[in-house]
């Protein structure tokens, strides 16, 4: 179930499913706020997607400056910016798996680092064009 919006899908989804697990609190705020939460869902997913061909597209930078020794200027920024990306997605991640609730940081974490203009998220996530 999507919709095109432009270039991005736009994918719907039934929020009610959490009642079905007993989490009717869970489900009436998220259907309260279901457009935000919608949009949220959405992004991640789009994110998830480009950070997937994000990193075939660096596998194959990667290869062609094995076998040739050389790469454009191009390739280069986007391997530096994907290698930023990598650091920044396991200086997230790796406490979100190591310390015991963390999934309740995490967000605090990240909303500190944009307060004080540190980039924490990756750049398929922050809604900038990387393509160049």
């Amino acid at each position: 179930m999507h919709k095109k919006k432009g270039n991005k899908k736009k994918y719907e989804f039934d929020l009610t499913i959490f009642e079905d697990y007993n989490k009717f609190e869970l489900s009436q705020l998220i259907l309260k706020n279901k457009k935000k939460a919608s949009n949220t869902i959405n992004d991640f997913l789009i994110g998830l997607k480009n950070e997937a061909t994000d990193s075939k597209e660096t596998s194959r930078i990667i290869y062609k400056f094995l076998l040739e020794q050389k790469i454009t200027k191009k390739e280069e920024k986007q391997l530096k910016t994907r290698v930023a990306d990598m650091f920044k997605i396991i200086g997230v991640g790796v406490p979100f798996m190591i310390i015991p609730g963390a999934t309740i940081l995490i967000p605090f974490l990240l909303k500190i680092a944009e307060k004080n203009g540190i980039d924490l998220y990756p750049s398929n996530f922050n809604g900038k064009d990387n393509s160049n």
